[in-house]
């Protein structure tokens, strides 16, 4: 995957969510707009996004981001991270088929899956 963009309500706080939650891994923030907010790492880019439309952002039922974190240890940690940071809980990190994974929902309720 090359990029994502997730809707957001409320711009500060999914700023303050994804930099807390992205603080020890490769991706960091680099540049923010009064629209949009990116986080990049050497293959792929993540952003948080007012709607162009200007209409509410809203979540898609049975659509999600997955995210590769390398190890079992590292989806345990996000998962744990972002029920500390306010998310919501969707799967308990286990052995899903031939992934370890664990899936959450942002504040927004984006939901994203860590898995490796």
């Amino acid at each position: 995957m090359d990029y994502c963009v997730l809707g957001t309500n409320n711009m500060d706080a999914s700023i303050k969510f994804y930099d807390s939650l992205f603080e020890q891994t490769e991706l960091s923030q680099v540049l923010s707009t009064d629209r949009m907010t990116f986080w990049q790492c050497e293959d792929f880019s993540f952003a948080v996004a007012i709607p162009f439309n200007e209409e509410p952002a809203s979540n898609g039922n049975g659509t999600m981001i997955g995210i590769n974190v390398g190890s079992s240890e590292e989806v345990k940690r996000l998962h744990c991270k972002v029920i500390e940071l306010g998310g919501t809980c969707e799967g308990k990190p286990q052995q899903r088929g031939p992934k370890f994974s664990a899936y959450v929902r942002d504040l927004d309720k984006n939901k994203i899956v860590f898995s490796v």
